[in-house]
């Protein structure tokens, strides 16, 4: 299984595909399948049958996207970049966007 550089809570830029450009907040990684859902991306509508919990009828919901097809989000411009990583001065271990060089992690 490969390592994914991107996390749950990060800001993506989806950089191919159907919505290309669209920008959003990544709620789930599924590294078993190279997948991410990410919050407004990738919309598709289900029909859903009436629970105790959940009314019933046809509700949109995010699928998820091939890990690929997203770029980093750059703290600094909002354009797509790489990330790198690097060890601070403490020994920690941080996530860096190639573009700019600003620390993603915090």
């Amino acid at each position: 299984m490969p390592k994914l550089k991107i996390k749950k809570g990060d800001h993506v830029v989806v950089i191919t595909g159907k919505d290309k450009g669209k920008k959003g907040e990544v709620l789930k990684v599924i590294p078993a399948e190279n997948r991410a859902i990410v919050k407004g991306i990738a919309m598709i509508r289900r029909h859903q049958k009436q629970t105790a919990t959940q009314d019933g009828g046809i509700i949109a919901k995010e699928a998820a996207i091939h890990i690929s097809n997203l770029a980093l989000e750059d703290p600094k411009d909002g354009s797509p970049t790489r990330v790198g990583y690097k060890f601070l001065k403490d020994g920690r271990k941080v996530r860096f966007a190639r573009r700019s060089g600003e620390v993603i992690d915090v």
